[in-house]
């Protein structure tokens, strides 16, 4: 393709563009806030004004633009952090700002990635670099909208789709990353489309699956090839193999293969045409209204991104990557700022498919890596995603042409019920009781990947602990059955729509500054008493059970699997800190219960060689700051087409004997859903829940929550009006006795 000045990229030449204010200040006040929207489009205006007069590239497409980090300790000196217990912080250093982008040669198809800094009053190139040939940059929000505009126009797909009665303009895609497929040069950047008809504007295309699968190049933006899965009979597969057949076998990849058309039962989800499809729907009419009120208005303060709530401060940034980043989290500990953690992020996931079947293997979504969560999210709704007194934050990242695209309510942030904290009833002398609820600061997105959705919690709590909440909900992906098709690796959901098998597996990238940076990680297993039986001296009883403590010292012992026999968890500990009763080192408890689901692929199956963090729940590695940052991501940094496990990925970084025992280590938690669906997860899936919790131990001096008030609700009320029910009084009671509340 000759990119022309319509197009979405950036001919270069003139050295003109969207941003001409190069010498406006970057606005921030924190070292690690996102780069604004002017910033990202004066980051590309320096960038084009750089190619434009220094380089050979004629035309350029922007992918990624983002903040490159300070180093830690430069950022932990500049809001006053110590290194260790009881330590000064470190004298303040300038902070150059920085920004990090990759870009597309649409002409060549080569990628680059670029650094620039804020010097001067203006943003200036630092480093331009040539990644290796069949590297890929992440793919856009805009490729993947392209993806739906070339197969429409390709005839062949056009004919395809009318030999089984779909016009061309009822055509829909999904673009998909190619996942694994060596049949194409790795320097293409190409796209799978997942193909489905829709017969009615808003429906559910969903529920009408196609038989075939184009690949698209989105440089060249042209179908380059059609895939055709093979059906299934009463005598199995329709071909010899699971195996993809040649690209030159045939031009339409099976061409004796029998069509199979999508079925056309209607399954919506808008109210309007669920009403419209059935005269007899009928919704719901005894739900009363339910209302959060906060009269005296919220209990958190922000100053940009940066967010105190109660004895907690954070701060929060748009990823767009990993959608939310949050770093810089301390607990005032009645007066002392302790460091809990310098950054929480989901680093990666990976979603792959069990349908062997040509090409179904190619299934395998690293939604973070290969698209980016933060540019797939919702800008969110005021009273229906969000619900009570809730404040937003924004976030933007890079169009093609090097302007920003801007996400209002990407970033709810409010506060919410939590049910009892604690509570405790002495029976004895009147019976007096004390009970306090619990209230949580909620900071949450909402992203949709195509068909799914995915909801991102975060949970901070007045006892010091803090809860990762993944909820999946939207539409299963699903293929076309032909008639009387058994179904091997899914679930007929409907007639003829099969749902596949699949997983969700996500990796959690935890960077620990517990009191400071020099943490380890404790294995604990919960085991009874070694060596001594029943009747013997030390456990007559046979009653006797004791923890077992290791501390991973070396990379090669911080890969580490599950063993729920022994009730295995981990802590983050600083062995330089320790409890005044206990003796034993501070530290915060990583619970993982509910949600330790690792790859079933094989070993050397192909996902499997590209998402190796997905092999094992646990990984700790020490973590190295370089120019361009730490160790951040699990897969490596450039996802879409790697065929083999990057070197700079978690898989290559736990081989060899760097020490990991009081360091400043990284740990990435793998945690996951095998998804077998149902029929009631159609047409749109129920949330399903998923849950990490970071809960202290030996943090504290005891439990941190005892000075929070109990609050008799006067808004709550006998939900009849009689007062009592089935001839029980209901009486109030949140404390009572002398002195209570």
């Amino acid at each position: 393709m000759s990119p022309s000045a319509s197009d979405d990229n950036f001919v270069v030449g003139t050295a003109t563009g969207l941003h001409t204010d190069k010498a406006k200040a970057p606005e921030h006040q924190h070292p690690l806030d996102p780069l604004t929207a002017d910033e990202i489009a004066a980051v590309s205006y320096s960038i084009r004004q750089h190619v434009a007069t220094k380089t050979e590239v004629k035309a350029v497409r922007f992918i990624t633009c983002y903040l490159l980090p300070p180093p830690k300790k430069v950022v932990l000196a500049h809001l006053g952090i110590p290194l260790s217990p009881g330590g000064k912080p470190e004298p303040k250093t300038v902070i150059v700002r920085k920004a990090e982008v990759d870009f597309i040669d649409v002409v060549a198809g080569n990628a680059y990635n670029t650094i620039v800094a804020f010097k001067d009053g203006k943003w200036e190139v630092e480093s331009i670099d040539l990644l290796p040939e069949g590297t890929q940059p992440q793919i856009s929000p805009q490729e993947l909208a392209q993806a739906e505009d070339i197969i429409r126009a390709d005839e062949r797909v056009q004919k395809l789709a009318k030999d089984v009665g779909v016009e061309p303009h009822q055509l829909c895609a999904d673009g998909w990353a190619i996942g694994y497929d060596d049949r194409f040069p790795k320097k293409q950047r190409i796209q799978q489309a997942l193909m489905f008809a829709r017969f009615g504007e808003h429906e559910n295309l969903y529920s009408h699956p196609l038989d075939f699968v184009p690949i698209v190049d989105s440089t060249a933006g042209k179908v380059i090839h059609i895939d055709f899965p093979p059906s299934y009979s009463a005598n199995g597969l329709s071909t010899q193999s699971t195996a993809f057949p040649p690209l030159d076998a045939d031009p339409l990849g099976a061409a004796q293969r029998e069509r199979v058309a999508p079925p056309k039962e209607k399954f919506d989800f808008l109210p309007d045409l669920m009403a419209q499809n059935d005269p007899n729907q009928k919704f719901r009419d005894d739900v009363k209204p339910l209302h959060v009120v906060q009269p005296e208005g919220v209990s958190f303060k922000m100053n940009g991104h940066e967010l105190e709530w109660q004895k907690w401060k954070m701060h929060i940034a748009f990823s767009h990557r990993e959608g939310i980043a949050l770093s810089t989290i301390t607990y005032n500990d009645d007066g002392e700022v302790r460091p809990i953690f310098y950054r929480l992020s989901l680093a990666e996931m990976v979603v792959p498919y069990g349908a062997p079947e040509y090409p179904h293997p190619r299934k395998f979504a690293f939604d973070t890596g290969e698209y980016g969560m933060g540019t797939m999210a919702n800008e969110l709704s005021l009273g229906c995603d969000c619900l009570g007194q809730i404040h937003y934050l924004p976030g933007a990242y890079v169009a093609h042409d090097g302007s920003a695209v801007v996400i209002k309510n990407v970033i709810c942030i409010h506060e919410e019920d939590a049910g009892l904290l604690w509570k405790h009833t002495d029976w004895r002398q009147g019976g007096r009781s004390h009970s306090v609820r619990s209230r949580r600061l909620v900071v949450s997105m909402i992203c949709t990947l195509a068909n799914y959705e995915y909801v991102w919690n975060y949970y901070f709590y007045q006892d010091g602990n803090i809860e990762l909440e993944i909820r999946l909900t939207g539409i299963l992906q699903v293929y076309v059955a032909g008639p009387d098709e058994p179904v091997t690796y899914g679930t007929m959901v409907a007639p003829r729509v099969n749902a596949h098998y699949h997983q969700h597996i996500f990796s959690i990238r935890v960077d620990p500054m517990l009191d400071g940076l020099q943490n380890s990680v404790v294995e604990s297993d919960i085991v009874p008493l070694p060596d001594a039986p029943k009747g013997s001296p030390a456990n007559f009883a046979g009653n006797a059970f004791i923890t077992q403590d290791k501390v991973l010292k070396v990379q090669s012992e911080g890969v580490r699997e599950m063993d729920l026999e022994k009730d295995r968890r981990w802590r983050i500990v600083n062995p330089a800190r320790k409890h005044y009763s206990s003796g034993r080192e501070v530290s915060y408890a990583i619970s993982m219960k509910g949600g330790i689901t690792t790859l079933l692929a094989r070993d050397d199956s192909w996902v499997a060689t590209r998402a190796a963090f997905a092999k094992k729940p646990l990984w700790v590695v020490k973590d190295v700051e370089g120019p361009k940052g730490s160790r951040m991501w699990p897969a490596g940094k450039y996802v879409p087409g790697t065929r083999e496990e990057p070197e700079e990925s978690v898989g290559k970084w736990v081989k060899g004997d760097d020490n990991i025992e009081n360091e400043d280590v990284v740990l990435f938690l793998t945690v996951g859903t095998n998804h077998i669906p149902r029929p009631e997860d159609w047409p749109v899936m129920p949330v399903d829940h998923l849950r990490i919790a970071f809960k202290p131990h030996n943090f504290f001096k005891y439990n941190p929550s005892m000075d929070v008030p109990g609050v008799k609700d006067p808004r709550s009320v006998s939900a009849f009006a009689s007062g009592d029910l089935a001839g029980y009084s209901v009486q109030s009671c949140c404390s009572n006795g002398a002195n209570g509340n």
